[in-house]
């Protein structure tokens, strides 16, 4: 295994998922599954030792899971390679080229979502706008997911191979910091996150204010309570045991504070696979909204294809033991490395502002800008 700074490392995953709870990295694909149930069914067979990969916001679409060749488990986050960080891999040169939409109009769209709300059942709806990048030279989506990692002060990232769902070559990056589940023997773990204001790190007394505004929001709160009941409805009926706090707590990331409920619970026999459950419980309203259905219907008629943004990264083993984070944060590298796309949403009620939700989604999109030195 090379370990040079001045030549990629032979270990460069094509998949890989760092979080505090521990990291998984892997190599190769000795099979592929685009349809989810089709891949729980093969773990909870034993037919596969472990899936890894990306599940598409439209639950129709193709999903990216693959059963890799070489794995790597390790305890807490990942240290990436230090071609990533002082060798030659570690040149990016980004610019920005595109918005879909120009910020105007997605705060035209907004404003029009949120009178649909007021005047419809419906309840939350998350919308999201996406900017498009360019790279001369093209960029390792590596080298991105390297840098979201020592950027993230929670050492969070994630990136995996889209080649299985038909995008060939196109890779999936991102630092999220929403838990969608987490799997440890019968013990589960979730960590929604919605409701948000962009912090204010200049100015500490000004960020705390914001912080502090954020959780006594009764808008906020109120979106903040549709994902914690999607998640209770649909756990509840598979645990001897649910623990949810009846306030949420503040999550800060370097962007972004961030209403947060830490949800654990203990599964009945027999217990749901983690590609199962994360199957069951997304696109949750944290970045789709609710009804759901409702909400899934607003948001393909007024955005562009979402691909794999606000759907879940993650890995699960035959055992059933495994991880998933909401692909947020994110961005989406193409084949040659020339060009990607990031997205960011915001989570709309009644009493939505349509400026402060615009303002969100441009704080949001700081955490892929930095890692590409924009």
């Amino acid at each position: 295994m090379s370990s040079r700074p001045d030549s990629a490392p032979d270990s460069a995953p094509d998949f890989a998922l760092s979080r505090p709870s521990g990291s998984v990295r892997t190599q190769g694909a000795a099979s592929t599954f685009t349809d989810v149930w089709s891949a729980v069914q093969a773990l909870d067979k034993g037919a596969v030792d472990m899936i890894v990969g990306a599940l598409p916001f439209d639950r129709d679409a193709p999903a990216a899971l693959t059963v890799p060749e070489r794995i790597v488990r390790e305890p807490g986050c990942l240290q990436p390679h230090e071609y990533y960080r002082t060798g030659p891999g570690a040149v990016v040169n980004a610019r920005l080229v595109g918005y879909d939409p120009e910020p105007r109009e997605h705060l035209r769209r907004v404003e029009a979502a949120i009178d649909t709300i007021r005047e419809s059942l419906l309840d939350k709806v998350v919308l999201a706008r996406a900017v498009d990048f360019e790279f001369d030279p093209p960029v390792d989506p590596r080298l991105v997911a390297a840098r979201l990692i020592d950027l993230s002060h929670t050492r969070d990232g994630f990136m995996a191979d889209l080649s299985p769902a038909g995008l060939k070559g196109h890779t999936i990056v991102g630092s999220s910091p929403e838990l969608l589940i987490r799997r440890e023997g019968r013990n589960i773990y979730s960590y929604p996150l919605a409701g948000s204001a962009p912090r204010n790190p200049e100015d500490p007394d000004a960020d705390a204010a914001a912080g502090q505004e954020l959780a006594a929001s009764e808008k906020n709160l109120e979106e903040h309570s549709y994902v914690v009941e999607h998640i209770r409805e649909i756990l509840e009926p598979l645990c001897t045991e649910l623990n949810i706090p009846s306030r949420p707590q503040l999550e800060a990331t370097n962007e972004m504070w961030h209403l947060a409920t830490p949800i654990s619970g203990v599964l009945k026999d027999p217990a749901p696979s983690a590609l199962e459950l994360a199957a069951k419980l997304y696109p949750t309203p944290a970045v789709c909204g609710t009804p759901q259905h409702a909400a899934e219907a607003l948001i393909t008629t007024a955005e562009s294809d979402r691909s794999f943004y606000a759907g879940a990264v993650g890995w699960s083993t035959s055992d059933g033991d495994g991880e998933y984070v909401v692909a947020i944060r994110c961005a989406q590298v193409n084949e040659d490395g020339t060009a990607a796309r990031a997205w960011a949403g915001g989570g709309l009620v009644a009493s939505s502002n349509a400026e402060e939700e615009l303002a969100e989604t441009t704080a949001k999109l700081l955490t892929i800008q930095r890692a590409l030195g924009l």
